[in-house]
């Protein structure tokens, strides 16, 4: 799978330059619910709080992540984009936290997450 596209057959018209990456959130904006299963409104203040999204494409200069990955960053850090009416966030590589991602599974004391 080529670095810039979402899947083989919905490629995105546009490529990432230096180190950019271009994720999809994987929970919208607003309500969530807590590990018990409680709703809690988008209102409700809570401390910093991190968030995951999908890798969909990154520029020819990232080196840790790659399309597919999952990434945790800030969501109150970032530049949203839409892109055939899906909203996508652009971020530098050095802005993310963390990775998570099956090819990093089978090693020693593997997580599959790397910090």
């Amino acid at each position: 799978m080529s670095h810039n596209t979402l899947d083989k057959h919905d490629k995105l018209p546009i490529k990432m330059l230096h180190d950019r990456v271009l994720v999809r959130s994987d929970a919208p904006e607003g309500e969530r619910r807590s590990g018990g299963g409680i709703l809690i409104p988008a209102t409700a203040a809570v401390g910093r709080r991190l968030a995951w999204a999908e890798v969909v494409a990154v520029g020819q200069n990232v080196r840790t992540v790659e399309a597919g990955d999952r990434v945790l960053y800030d969501p109150e850090d970032r530049a949203e984009v839409e892109v055939r009416g899906v909203a996508y966030i652009l971020m530098r590589e050095r802005d993310l936290h963390a990775v998570a991602a099956d090819r990093f599974e089978g090693g020693e004391d593997s997580t599959g997450l790397y910090l």
